[in-house]
């Protein structure tokens, strides 16, 4: 089971810093064609739940990237700040951008989206895409 915890961070030129108060320390890799497209590689990143508090915001740019989430980034360096649910205001926040070095990639997502030029060799929990909409169906 991954701990949480009150964790802080910033984008590259850190015009954006930020502070999570409920970061889980469990990485996932997500393979959709998204997340691939939006950075070139699968998408590293960590639940922050909806306690995320922004500095900088005005540096903060948004894409309304589907009719159930949207992608922040930092309209000055570019850096990837966040995937968030549209409804839960939740959270998704690349792993890198984070000042803790105790995380763990435990779990990927869409699966079977992954191509084959890539793989992880950590035993993880996978999920496919009709999984993983399967099991936030219940959240609307």
């Amino acid at each position: 089971m991954s701990k949480t915890s009150k964790t802080t961070g910033s984008c590259l030129c850190k015009a954006v810093t930020f502070t999570a108060n409920a970061m889980d320390h469990g990485v996932g890799a997500c393979h959709c064609a998204m997340c691939r497209k939006w950075g070139g590689g699968p998408l590293l990143a960590v639940d922050c739940g909806a306690d995320v508090v922004f500095g900088g915001e005005q540096s903060i740019s948004v894409f309304d990237s589907s009719e159930w989430a949207d992608r922040g980034f930092c309209s000055r360096c570019g850096s990837h700040l966040f995937w968030r649910l549209k409804q839960a205001g939740q959270y998704i926040m690349p792993a890198g951008l984070f000042d803790a070095d105790d995380l763990i990639l435990d779990h990927q997502v869409f699966i079977d989206e992954k191509p084959g030029y890539y793989s992880f060799s950590e035993k993880t929990t996978d999920m496919t895409g009709e999984q993983v909409f399967a099991m936030f169906a219940g959240d609307n």
